[in-house]
């Protein structure tokens, strides 16, 4: 494994433009091409891609094409848990989604974080917190979840909100930032 690989799976500030990383990327983008030109049926064919591509699949996972992700190794999705179509899941750091979720349409799980410094910034290196979605939550359409938040089992959060914080288990949240509105 590559130090830059490493220290990105750890939190540690890395440096996204070496070889390995390009080469893992490519891999993904490769994998997703693939999964998103699948026809109708296609189960079994994006079952295996999806395999191939992610950390760990549980069963009856169903993904509508498109998806994006970075790295898919970092990702993991629970058995019966159901993306909708235009899922962004920037992986570099792990993804973690439990069993029986339910994400909308055009839900992003975005790990990467950028130096606020503009002189940092522009030496591409970044940092990266994992996402943590537990079991029974559903995530409306349009819903940005942002680096280093858990959100508890059985919430739901509504569409188009933008979840900057960790929400508890078993509440509603909307709005940008996302607020938790009343108990489910």
């Amino acid at each position: 494994m590559s130090e830059q690989r490493d220290r990105m799976l750890t939190g540690q500030p890395y440096d996204p433009f070496v070889p390995a990383l390009i080469a893992d990327r490519q891999r993904a983008a490769l994998l997703t091409e693939r999964y998103n030109a699948t026809g109708v049926p296609a189960d079994d064919e994006r079952a295996k891609i999806l395999r191939e591509l992610f950390g760990e699949v549980g069963e009856g996972v169903v993904i509508n094409p498109t998806l994006r992700c970075d790295y898919g190794y970092t990702v993991s999705i629970g058995a019966r848990s159901f993306i909708n179509y235009d899922a962004i899941l920037l992986d570099c750091a792990r993804i973690t989604i439990g069993a029986d979720v339910q994400l909308g349409p055009r839900v992003q799980l975005l790990t990467a974080l950028h130096p606020l410094d503009g002189q940092a910034r522009r030496t591409g290196v970044e940092t990266a917190e994992p996402i943590t979605i537990e079991d029974g939550v559903w995530l409306a359409a349009g819903v940005i979840v942002c680096p280093g938040v858990t959100i508890g089992a059985d919430t739901v959060v509504g569409a188009g909100s933008v979840v900057t914080r960790d929400l508890p288990a078993r509440v509603l949240a909307v709005g940008n930032p996302a607020r938790v509105v009343r108990p489910v």
